[in-house]
């Protein structure tokens, strides 16, 4: 029944626009809605709101739509092949949507002319139809909050202005948000996962991928422009509690090492076998991770995760590494050398590489070279 209420609606928006007298009545809005507490909710979301005041007609476009229900869903998303879509959603659904999970809404009409608002109607009722409503989700250049700027940026006077002092990357925004929700490991994920393009400075127009930060720069350009008619601001019911407890990664992997290097100088045989395995089980790990790695770089369609300069502590080899670590053998001792040089390195050069690291895994980082050092004699 949603569906075909919310089709009629496409339909009646049609035959609204097939009258040309009636764009100067459309009221287009581009809409933000505050983070949430969900790590797919931290950034915030875009969308587009249309008002037709002569049939009352009321919808919200929406950039940011996947289908859980795709028989291969998990697969696509992983390797980045999962496509979104643009789908119409009725006010009242949407803002109750936001009203539950407590999120600030806030709404800025445009001043548009009735050519502007021709314009922006007629490429987002082509975009809705058939194939035309997919796209390949990037989170950083292609998202929710791009298309939605991208429909009105080629359609009326809205220019960009600079939003961030110079020098800022993608990594710098994401902290932002990852560091005021206290969500640590989180951002100990991103760090992982995603390599050094996020470390480059952001242009103008890639500093509004995220949402706030294109509300932000329609702020700025309705300063030279007259851009926004009205800006309403829909108030959460209420303010959830976060926990900003940023330093538990470093405490964790801070007491790995220190257990590690307490038990590598124990005599007792228990705690010298719990250390020997232990090692094997860090050194395994490590390699998992560097495959894991490698294969969103390779395998996958997130350009974000290529050139990952954390391959030089995860190594691959490491996977391998593990199961001939107990062999009396000539090569196991010069790979766990070669390692131990690799991993001296990256330490000696952990804040001028291409790619910022999360501090958190310095300890980690430490204490594997300490075990490949032992592993190695």
């Amino acid at each position: 029944m949603r569906k075909i209420i919310l089709l009629v609606l496409v339909v009646v928006f049609k035959m609204s626009f097939a009258q040309s007298d009636t764009t100067s009545r459309l009221q287009i809005s581009l809409v933000t809605c505050a983070p949430g507490n969900e790590l797919y909710s931290i950034f915030g979301h875009t969308a587009i709101r249309v008002f037709d005041s002569t049939n009352g007609s009321d919808v919200f476009y929406n950039y940011g739509t996947f289908d859980f229900d795709d028989p291969n869903f998990l697969a696509k998303f992983v390797r980045g092949k999962l496509n979104y879509y643009l789908s119409v959603e009725s006010a009242n659904d949407f803002f109750l949507t936001y009203q539950n999970e407590r999120r600030t809404v806030t709404e800025q009409v445009l001043a548009l002319s009735p050519q502007e608002k021709k314009s922006i109607l007629q490429a987002l009722l082509i975009n809705i139809c058939g194939n035309n409503k997919y796209y390949k989700y990037d989170f950083l250049f292609d998202n929710c909050t791009t298309r939605a700027r991208d429909i009105i940026k080629g359609r009326s006077s809205f220019s960009q202005e600079k939003l961030v002092p110079q020098g800022t990357t993608f990594r710098n925004m994401l902290y932002l948000y990852l560091d005021s929700s206290g969500m640590c490991w989180s951002k100990l994920g991103i760090d992982i996962l995603l390599g050094s393009k996020i470390d480059k400075p952001v242009t103008v127009e890639q500093s509004n991928f995220l949402p706030d930060y294109l509300m932000f720069a329609f702020d700025s350009s309705n300063v030279k422009h007259k851009l926004i008619e009205d800006k309403k601001v829909y108030k959460a019911f209420g303010v959830n509690n976060i926990s900003k407890n940023n330093s538990q990664p470093l405490l964790v992997f801070g007491s790995f090492f220190l257990l590690m290097l307490i038990a590598s100088f124990s005599k007792n045989k228990f705690v010298q076998k719990a250390y020997h395995y232990s090692s094997l089980f860090f050194v395994f790990f490590s390699g998992i991770v560097g495959v894991l790695l490698l294969f969103m770089w390779f395998g996958t369609d997130h350009k974000s995760c290529s050139y990952n300069y954390n391959l030089l502590w995860a190594l691959p080899t490491n996977f391998i590494a593990a199961f001939i670590a107990n062999k009396e053998a000539n090569y196991r001792k010069t790979y766990f050398r070669f390692a131990f040089i690799v991993t001296l390195v990256l330490l000696a050069s952990w804040f001028f590489l291409p790619q910022q690291f999360n501090i958190s895994l310095v300890p980690f980082v430490v204490m594997m070279a300490f075990i490949y050092r032992k592993l190695s004699v």
